[in-house]
């Protein structure tokens, strides 16, 4: 048996999708154990592209057990359509399971969403996320899939809670009135076009362990977001390290075998908060133009720069970091000079320790690589096959691993299954 944890090193959008995707085929079930419709994970199989949003990227292995943790807050309208998709496209759902623990993203949550994010400046998806996520710390004013279980209750709950939005979206200066019963229909619609998903995931499982069944457990954003250790407030709703796997899913920590860190060749991060390595010049254009980096969920351009070994060390500790799978290695082709930041300086003392606050004041210390040139698909190929790095490719990886600490298992130059090397 083996527990493993994926984990993004960054800001999220690290392409984890595709390497869960990637890792599936050796695991019995696939959990997804933390955030809602705010993460996408691009997926390529075969000549379809597939932007997934709930439902765990281990999806396209019919035979596979899917879960949707009770860490995780659902999008009812989404996760249908997701479903259908997915179908429509031949693939089975047969083996999908909801935890009946998960959380439920109603109509009320994506207007607070809009309105705070309209204060803060954060730079949210606006899909609710966090207001789902406060409701769910509230106690009082949550919405779970197993309270749609008992539908006198729900109506009850569900016009109490409707009449306190109303009032709270009043005091920001707006109106809205809530139409309880369209809602309450379109929750039983979910509810019957779920019903043989919903299980109480803890123990389903429990009798996997005891089965020797092999898990992967998937994270969604990644550890500079996570509402505790990120770059607060500029921060997701949820936590997203290695420990929110054991909290989202179900399963103690003492199961968890090996994980992996998944991190771009370079940086990036949607949204607002600060980013020391950002390139607001032609190589962050270019960077952004040939990784395609834009959002999954909302087609934002995403900000780019250099690596930044500074953060990455910081979040090889609070995750346990076993190894690394560097993504978009071919991004980096062409470029003459390429810069990785090791240490940053704040009030002109040089510190490699990731900052909790002041980080929008921290400029970057740089070590410079010359860049490998441009490589073919044919050059691809070649290395693939024989397992030769380019020298000046070969140093750049070395110096991450040595300063990590960590060794990279894997190395992606493209979105295919097929465009992974391993190096371990």
């Amino acid at each position: 048996m083996t527990v493993t944890v994926v984990i993004g090193m960054q800001w999220g959008d690290e392409a984890k999708g595709k390497i869960v995707d990637l890792l599936a085929k050796d695991y019995d079930y696939i959990v997804r154990f933390n955030g809602g419709a705010n993460a996408g994970h691009t997926i390529k199989v075969a000549d379809k592209k597939f932007g997934l949003h709930l439902i765990p990227s281990g999806v396209f292995y019919p035979e596979k057990f899917k879960i949707i943790g009770n860490g995780v807050v659902i999008d009812p309208e989404t996760l249908l359509k997701e479903i259908e998709d997915v179908e429509r496209s031949g693939y089975s759902m047969k083996n999908l399971i909801i935890s009946d623990r998960a959380h439920i993203i109603l109509p009320w949550h994506k207007i607070m969403d809009g309105i705070e994010d309209e204060k803060s400046g954060i730079g949210t998806t606006k899909r609710g996320i966090g207001p789902a996520y406060m409701d769910k710390s509230s106690r009082i004013n949550a919405v779970r899939v197993a309270d749609l279980l008992d539908e006198t209750a729900l109506k009850e709950k569900l016009g109490q809670i409707a009449r306190l939005k109303e009032t709270q979206i009043r005091t920001y200066g707006q109106e809205a009135r809530f139409d309880v019963p369209k809602i309450f229909n379109e929750l039983m619609l979910f509810k019957k076009k779920t019903h043989g998903y919903i299980h109480n995931t803890a123990y389903v499982l429990q009798d996997a362990v005891r089965d020797r069944k092999n898990i992967l457990l998937e994270g969604a954003q990644a550890v500079l977001l996570d509402v505790d250790h990120g770059t607060y407030p500029f921060v997701t709703s949820s936590n997203t390290i290695t420990g929110a796997a054991c909290v989202g899913s179900g399963l103690p920590p003492r199961h968890i075998a090996r994980v992996i860190g998944v991190v771009k060749a370079y940086s990036t991060r949607v949204g607002g908060g600060p980013f020391p390595t950002e390139l607001n010049n032609d190589t962050g254009d270019r960077i952004r133009q040939k990784g395609a980096e834009f959002g999954t969920t909302t087609g934002r351009p995403r900000r780019c720069g250099w690596l930044d070994i500074v953060a990455l060390k910081y979040a090889c500790i609070v995750n346990g970091i076993d190894d690394l799978v560097l993504m978009k290695i071919d991004v980096l082709d062409g470029i003459e000079e390429i810069k990785v930041a090791t240490a940053y300086q704040i009030d002109g003392k040089k510190t490699d320790q990731f900052p909790s606050s002041r980080l929008a004041e921290a400029e970057p210390i740089y070590t410079t690589f010359k860049g490998w040139g441009t490589l073919t698909s044919h050059d691809w190929d070649k290395i693939k096959k024989d397992k030769k790095i380019p020298p000046q490719m070969k140093h750049y990886l070395d110096f991450i691993s040595k300063e990590l600490n960590t060794p990279i298992s894997m190395l992606s130059f493209g979105p295919e299954r097929d465009q992974t090397i391993s190096l371990l």
